[in-house]
């Protein structure tokens, strides 16, 4: 198992990854496009220096993803910037293996050794799978987003 940073050469394999996270959560989520839903700017994601996308590669098959990114804070919060994860992917086949935990691991030191020490995520509430995992790796319920469609 390699764990890399994604390349502009990955993008095609990103992008099939893509629509899988998506399909993964449109049982969750109803407003989801059926056609043309994409969620990531995975050529930034790849280029920018605020940002790192890992891929895990096994016997030359890339089955996981994972970013996080550096953004600004909300002024109300004791920190100016977080690191943001997200893109969080392990191919059905390969769950249950830890490898989640190694891309989150491997995406916390970049950002620690970038001055980031506080880090946020989303996830599905329903999605219990996922966020028994977050939460073993110490991520804790902050903030519940609410939604309504109107006619």
């Amino acid at each position: 198992m390699i764990v890399r940073a994604a390349k502009e050469a990955d993008l095609l394999r990103l992008e099939e990854l893509e629509q899988a996270v998506i399909t993964a959560e449109r049982p969750f989520n109803s407003t989801l496009k059926v056609e043309g839903a994409k969620y990531y700017d995975l050529p930034t994601l790849i280029a920018s220096d605020e940002s790192l996308l890992l891929v895990v590669e096994l016997e030359g098959e890339l089955i996981s993803t994972g970013y996080v990114q550096i953004r600004a804070s909300k002024q109300s919060l004791n920190h100016d910037k977080h690191g943001y994860l997200g893109f969080m992917y392990v191919e059905p086949e390969h769950r249950g293996k830890g490898i989640n935990k190694v891309v989150i691991e491997h995406l916390i030191e970049w950002a620690k050794a970038e001055g980031i020490h506080d880090f946020y995520l989303d996830v599905y509430a329903e999605n219990g799978a996922a966020m028994s995992a977050y939460k073993k790796l110490g991520f804790e319920n902050t903030l519940v987003e609410m939604a309504v469609h109107i006619n």
